[in-house]
C-alpha cells in the first residue's frame, strides 16, 4: 500500500513539474514577444548573443556537420555501390543533410553550447541576487537578459543549420568519392534530384528551435535557487528539455511542411 502510495505521488509531481514548465514556458515567451514589441531593444546584448551563438557557434557546428555528412556517405556509397545506384548518392546524402539532419544538428549543438552557457549565467545572477538589483535599478530582467537572447538564437540558428548542412554535404562529396562514385555523377545527383524547396523546409524549422533553446534556457536560468547545486541542475535541465522540445518540435515540422 505504501508503495502505491509512492508511486501516486511521485506521478502527481511530475505532472505538477511539466504544467508548472509548460505554464513557465508559455508565460516567458508571451512576456519576451510583448517586450520586443513595445520596450527598447538593448542592442548591444543582442550584438554580444549573436556573435556568442552565431560567429563562435558555427567552427563547432561545421564540424559535426562535416563528420555527420562524411559517415552518412560513408554507408550510403558503400550500400548503393553494391546495386549500381550511384547517381542517387548525392542526391541521397545532401537532401538528409539540407532537410533533416542539418537543422537538427545545429540546433542540438546550439543548446549543448549555447543553451547551458545561458542557463548558467542567468542561474548564477539568480543566485547571486543580481536579477534582484536589475530590478532595483528599474531594468527588467525579461528585457535585459531573455529578449536579446531569443532574438540572437532566431536569427543565428537558419546561419549555423546552413552551415551544419553545406558542411555536410561537401564532406559527403569527399567521401564519395573516394568510395567510387564520381565527382560530376554525385553532382548531377544533387542538382537533378534537390529542389529549392528543400533548403527552405530545413531553413523554416531553425527559428523554432532557437526561440525553444533560448526560452528553456532562460527559464530554467530564473527558476534556479540553492545556490552552485541550483545552477548545476538548471543547466543540465535546460540542455537535456531543449534537445528533447527540438526533436520533437522537428517531428511535427517535418510532419506539417510540404
Amino acid at each position: 500500500m505504501a508503495v502505491v502510495n509512492s508511486n501516486s505521488h511521485q506521478s502527481e509531481g511530475l505532472v505538477s513539474s511539466c504544467l508548472t514548465f509548460v505554464g513557465e514556458f508559455v508565460t516567458l515567451t508571451a512576456d519576451a514577444f510583448k517586450r520586443l514589441v513595445t520596450s527598447k531593444l538593448e542592442l548591444k546584448e543582442l550584438l554580444n548573443q549573436m556573435a556568442f551563438v552565431g560567429v563562435n557557434s558555427a567552427p563547432i557546428v561545421a564540424l559535426t556537420g562535416f563528420f555527420s555528412g562524411a559517415v552518412l556517405s560513408l554507408y550510403i556509397s558503400t550500400f548503393l555501390f553494391k546495386y549500381g545506384a550511384t547517381s542517387f548518392v548525392g542526391a541521397t546524402v545532401v537532401l538528409s543533410m539540407v532537410r533533416e539532419i542539418g537543422p537538427v544538428l545545429a540546433g542540438v549543438t546550439a543548446a549543448a553550447r549555447c543553451g547551458s552557457a545561458m542557463a548558467a549565467q542567468i542561474g548564477t545572477m539568480k543566485v547571486t541576487e543580481q536579477i534582484d538589483a536589475l530590478k532595483m535599478l528599474s531594468v527588467h530582467p525579461t528585457n535585459y537578459l531573455v529578449v536579446p537572447r531569443v532574438l540572437a538564437s532566431i536569427l543565428m540558428l537558419p546561419i549555423l543549420g546552413l552551415t551544419c548542412s553545406w558542411a555536410g554535404a561537401f564532406a559527403g562529396w569527399l567521401v564519395a568519392g573516394t568510395e567510387g562514385v564520381n565527382s560530376s555523377v554525385y553532382i548531377q545527383s544533387v542538382s537533378q534530384f534537390m529542389k529549392p524547396n528543400d533548403i527552405t523546409s530545413g531553413l523554416i524549422k531553425t527559428p523554432f528551435f532557437g526561440l525553444i533553446i533560448a526560452i528553456v534556457s532562460c527559464q530554467q536560468g530564473l527558476r534556479t535557487e540553492n545556490g552552485a547545486v541550483g545552477v548545476g541542475r538548471s543547466t543540465t535541465n535546460a540542455v537535456v528539455i531543449s534537445m528533447v522540445l527540438v526533436y520533437v518540435a522537428n517531428f511535427f515540422l517535418a510532419r506539417w511542411l510540404p
